[in-house]
Formats: structure tokens, C-alpha cells, sequence
């Protein structure tokens, strides 16, 4: 049995415990690097025992220091669009702790008019800190599911129709899942929807064009107009292996954060890049009749 302790640490003192990235490609390169050693801790012999992983945490961000007791200046460097779900704690994942990220986290990780305010809000107010925004989905996400069943057996869209909130969610997420399933299509031929792992597949792919596409959608509403060249950047945190996956074009099978898509080319590009991944091809391998179509 392996035992674990995860502990967040502060001491007294002024001086900041650890550098703050200087700008996005060192949020990014930070990021990155946490969520690789936060997935390596439990990727270790199953026998290890009293292993400790120490996240240094600076006493200024808990309104604590030597010298008063005040009110901590609000200072995040990454702004994190995440889902809901409770699988998914954002700080932890990627290796930080208290005021180091702005995270906002709704159902299926979608864009909708509080989740833009709360972008806006950050950008704008903590734009001095602020050098990168994340959009973080993740496998098996509960809203993605929902909309990919109602894709497959519309009946199931029906009891959700009269609930404005819900369908508002679904409906922007059915068109992600439209677009991955013509994607599916086109690569692997007109008889994937009757191989036993399409739905899996199908929910799977969408999940990180859904991440993609709010990337985007944030790089040209929110990031576009600021000054910095601030950047939107996407991933999927896998729940089975704890990493940080994404696709992108010319490298499949990608782990960390991506930088979004820029324009229509580089989303068919991105398409191709994720249901030929390893990890949604395998959901659609054999029987030998399905074999894939050039896109």
C-alpha cells in the first residue's frame, strides 16, 4: 500500500518562496512542469510508502507575514477555465496553491455570459499578473456525455428541454459534438457509429474540441485586445493517469497545455490531430473493416 502526504507548507518570512513566471511561455513551461510531477508522484512503485510532496506556499497569500496581518493583494498569474467537477482540483493538479491562479469553473467547462464577465473581470483588474488563460476540460466530463447522448438518441434531449439552465449548457455543447462526429466519419468511414467504442470515442474527442474551441473563442474575445498578447491555451486532465493531454497538429499524442487554434485551417488540422490520436483511434481499433479513411 502506498502512502502519500501532500502537504502545503508556508514559513514566516517577506521574501516570495518561489519566482512568479515573467510572462506566458513561463506560466506555460510552469504549468506544464507541475501537472508532470504531480502525475509522477502516484506513477511510482506501488510499494513506496511515506512519500511527501511539499507545495510551497507564500504566508503573504494567506494575509500572513512578519511583521502585520493584512489583506492579501489578489496577484494570479494564470486565469483556469475549468468544469465543475469535483475530480478536478485545478490548484493541486498543476502543482500550485493559494493566489497563484483566478480559476472559474462551470459545467462542461463552456462559455456563457458570467463565465466572459469573470474572464473580462481578470483581465482587465489583474492584468498586471495575469500572463496566460487556460481552458481545462476532462475525460469523461458528465455535461459532454450528456450532449452525446442526446446527439446519439435525441429522446434524451427531451427531458432536459423544459430546464432553460441545462439546455442552454447542451446546446452550445451539441455542436461540438456534431463537428467531432463528422470528424469520426471522415477518418474512419461511414460505419464507425456501429463500432461498439464510438459513443466512448465520440464523447472523448469532444471533450478536447469543446477545450479548443473556448480557446479560441477567448483568444479573439477576451485576449485579443490586450496589450501583453496575452494567450488562450487548452488540455484535457485525464482522470485515469492524471496528466494534462492535448492534441495538436503534428503531434497526436501531445502532453501539456496547447496553444488554441487560430483560424478554420488550423481546426480541420487540429481535428485530424485528435481522432487519430492514440488515445481515441484505440476506442475505434478492430473489427478489421474499420480502417481509417484519409482525411
Amino acid at each position: 500500500m502506498t502512502t502519500i502526504d501532500i502537504i502545503y507548507r508556508y514559513e514566516a518570512g517577506d521574501a516570495p518562496v518561489r519566482p512568479r513566471p515573467s510572462d506566458g511561455d513561463a506560466t506555460l513551461h510552469r504549468l506544464d512542469e507541475g501537472n508532470r510531477a504531480f502525475a509522477a508522484l502516484f506513477a511510482g512503485p506501488k510499494d513506496q510508502d511515506g512519500h511527501q510532496w511539499i507545495i510551497p506556499v507564500d504566508p503573504r497569500d494567506l494575509g500572513l507575514s512578519s511583521r502585520e496581518l493584512k489583506r492579501p493583494k489578489q496577484h494570479p498569474f494564470a486565469v483556469v477555465l475549468g468544469c465543475s467537477d469535483a475530480r478536478v482540483p485545478v490548484e493541486l493538479i498543476f502543482n500550485e496553491g493559494p493566489n497563484d491562479l483566478f480559476v472559474i469553473r462551470v459545467a462542461g467547462n463552456v462559455l456563457g455570459t458570467e463565465v466572459l464577465g469573470s474572464l473580462n473581470y481578470a483581465v482587465d483588474h489583474l492584468g498586471d499578473s495575469v500572463k496566460l488563460i487556460v481552458v481545462l476540460g476532462h475525460s469523461g466530463c458528465g455535461a459532454v456525455t450528456a450532449a452525446v447522448d442526446a446527439f446519439l438518441n435525441p429522446s434524451d434531449y427531451l427531458p432536459l428541454a423544459a430546464k432553460h439552465s441545462l439546455r442552454t449548457i447542451l446546446d452550445g455543447l451539441l455542436v461540438v459534438v456534431q463537428a467531432s462526429s463528422k470528424k469520426l466519419h471522415s477518418v474512419f468511414g461511414p460505419d464507425v457509429s456501429r463500432h461498439p467504442g464510438y459513443r466512448e470515442a465520440l464523447i472523448e474527442a469532444s471533450i478536447v474540441t469543446n477545450a479548443a474551441l473556448a480557446a479560441h473563442a477567448i483568444q479573439r474575445e477576451v485576449a485579443a485586445g490586450d496589450p501583453a498578447g496575452l494567450r488562450a491555451v487548452y488540455g484535457v486532465y485525464l482522470l485515469e493517469t492524471r496528466q494534462v493531454w492535448a492534441p495538436r497538429t503534428g503531434e497526436f499524442n501531445g502532453t501539456g497545455l496547447a496553444a488554441a487554434p487560430t483560424g478554420q485551417a488550423e481546426f480541420a488540422e487540429l481535428g485530424n490531430a485528435i481522432v487519430q490520436s492514440d488515445r481515441i483511434a484505440s476506442l475505434l481499433r478492430p473489427p478489421p473493416a474499420f480502417t481509417p479513411h484519409a482525411p
